[in-house]
């Protein structure tokens, strides 16, 4: 073809090819090159002796053309406008690290102090929230309208069940992570008729600019990026309002609404029609005290939904853990050796994730039918103890306490990476960390090096609370699964007949879980096969589903 490579031979310039025909600047190069060295060349001894030491005459010339080349390309570069000034190297890797960073999620600007006693109001007046700055809702707002575009079974819900109003009456309060996907799930509610009032669950997730724009909206909202232990139980209680406010249903994450509000407002807990929990350590307290005879509403667990367990578990993570790890550490994952602590459907995504970058990854397990998918798999599995001197990451995934203890991090390579993937805070064991001994230094937005005595340092994230929400942002299509299934729940629970749900924890009727993966398929331009009544009478089922037994998995 014109004007692409040659295989071999002499152009019409007579230069010899190979390959890629030359361009004629390079050919007037190399004759002007050719011209200085039988120059060079007639001035020189002829008496003296060939050295072979030196490169060939043409690329020697070559390369003093080219040298020129670059003395004025880099003149033309000197005289370029720059800023005046130096910036000193501390401000260069703090400016480095906050643009490692989302937009939404780097608030390191921002003061610091706690805007608890702060006045604040919206441009309407509305003053009943607490976040951080109100002047960041219009680019908030923006935020949730990108998020509603990978959202459509929400978008779908508030057509469908927008004019019934099936939330009419009810008083939502919530504790979830505050970002623009869960924004799109509370203006969903108050548009099914709900009031809401939330809170965050996670002191590192919440998205300032989107807490924002919800208060600027009218909802009341208490939470802002980087609470204090303190702040956090202050933004639930404030959230619950009891004086003033009696929520009826409560959406949690993690169980510290529900815990708060079962200890210290009993009697309000007691006139609650339900709860809906997503977490696996929410759930876990559900169980605890439905055991013990202490749930007296009944509660829906939302993170045992196959549409919750197989998506927002498994796909969310599979590419948040990546997109967490990079932006904190720029870490390289090819060769590096990985333990994962856990393997449900978390750590089934992580592991799936850091396999495909060409991690080693190990693997530690409790259960014996997941370790038996995790050796299926391919990962070895191990104790932690066995592998802890040799790998790179350390990441939790278990929901469960002290999986990751001080005689663990005393063993660990100097630079290792440590993070948790579960909910959480409670799997790596941060107390024994705040010794005197220990020195704790912050190099980025949370990211800390623990340092030992002799030097040795680890490398902890987000203190280790949950990677992917405190230092990264998550997929919004996948959360749209997690946020209509919590949505489906609130209305079956509020608007169920009474007697039909007692005092305990159930599952999401499995009709539900196949309606919120319907619909999602148009967005893939998915199209379902439809049985005949000769099929659907074979498998003993109805031709629109369910589909599976509630005790499929």
């Amino acid at each position: 073809m014109e004007g692409r490579a040659v295989l071999k031979g002499e152009d019409e310039e007579g230069v010899v090819t190979s390959g890629v025909k030359s361009s004629p600047n390079l050919l007037q190069m190399l004759k002007a090159a050719e011209s200085r060295r039988a120059a060079q060349s007639r001035n020189r001894d002829e008496t003296e002796a060939p050295d072979f030491g030196k490169e060939e005459p043409v690329t020697e010339a070559l390369k003093t053309d080219m040298q020129i080349q670059f003395t004025d390309q880099k003149q033309e570069f000197n005289q370029r406008p720059t800023k005046t000034g130096r910036r000193s190297l501390s401000r260069s890797i703090s400016q480095s690290s906050t643009d490692s960073f989302s937009s939404v999620c780097s608030d390191s600007s921002e003061d610091e102090s706690s805007p608890r006693e702060k006045p604040q109001k919206s441009s309407s007046g509305f003053s009943d929230f607490c976040i951080k700055n109100i002047k960041q809702a219009e680019f908030g707002r923006r935020e949730i309208e990108i998020a509603q575009q990978e959202m459509p079974a929400l978008m779908v819900l508030r057509k469908k069940a927008g004019g019934e109003k099936p939330l009419t009456g009810a008083k939502v309060v919530g504790c979830t992570h505050i970002t623009a996907q869960t924004a799109v799930l509370i203006e969903t509610l108050t548009l099914l008729g709900a009031q809401c009032r939330w809170a965050a669950c996670n002191i590192f997730s919440t998205q300032n600019a989107v807490a924002a724009a919800l208060a600027e909206g009218g909802t009341s909202v208490f939470a802002w990026r980087g609470e204090s232990e303190d702040d956090f139980w202050w933004c639930i209680d404030q959230c619950v309002a009891a004086e003033t406010w009696q929520p009826n249903m409560i959406l949690d994450d993690g169980g510290d609404l529900t815990h708060w509000i079962y200890k210290k407002y009993s009697s309000l807990f007691r006139k609650v029609k339900g709860i809906v929990e997503e977490s696996v350590t929410g759930i876990y307290r559900l169980y605890q005290l439905s055991k013990a005879g202490r749930l007296c509403v009944p509660a829906m667990n939302v993170n045992d939904s196959v549409t919750k367990q197989k998506f927002d578990n498994l796909y969310c993570c599979k590419e948040s853990i990546l997109d967490g790890l990079k932006r904190t550490t720029d870490v390289m994952f090819g060769g590096k050796q990985v333990v994962v602590c856990g393997y449900g459907e978390v750590g089934k995504g992580c592991c799936a994730a850091l396999k495909a970058l060409g991690t080693v990854v190990h693997v530690t397990e409790v259960d014996p039918i997941c370790a038996l998918q995790a050796c299926m798999d391919g990962f070895r599995v191990v104790k932690l103890s066995e592998v802890v001197r040799q790998v790179d990451m350390v990441i939790t995934c278990t929901g469960n306490k002290n999986v990751v203890v001080r005689e663990h991090l005393d063993r660990m390579k100097n630079g290792c990476i440590v993070c948790n993937m579960g909910h959480s805070s409670t799997e790596i064991d941060l107390a024994c960390l705040r010794t005197a001994e220990l020195r704790w230094e912050r190099v980025r937005p949370q990211v800390d090096h623990v340092i030992w005595p002799d030097g040795k340092r680890i490398v902890l994230l987000a203190e280790g609370r949950l990677l992917n929400l405190s230092c990264s942002t998550v997929p919004s299509l996948v959360l749209s699964i997690t946020a209509t299934t919590q949505a489906l729940a609130l209305i079956e629970l509020y608007s169920a007949p009474e007697g039909r749900y007692k005092q305990d924890v159930y599952l999401l009727p499995k009709k539900m879980d196949e309606f919120v993966a319907s619909l999602h398929l148009p967005t893939f331009e998915a199209h379902l096969t439809e049985l005949t009544d000769e099929q659907a009478k074979y498998l003993g089922i109805s031709k629109h589903g369910p589909f599976k037994p509630n005790y499929y998995r």
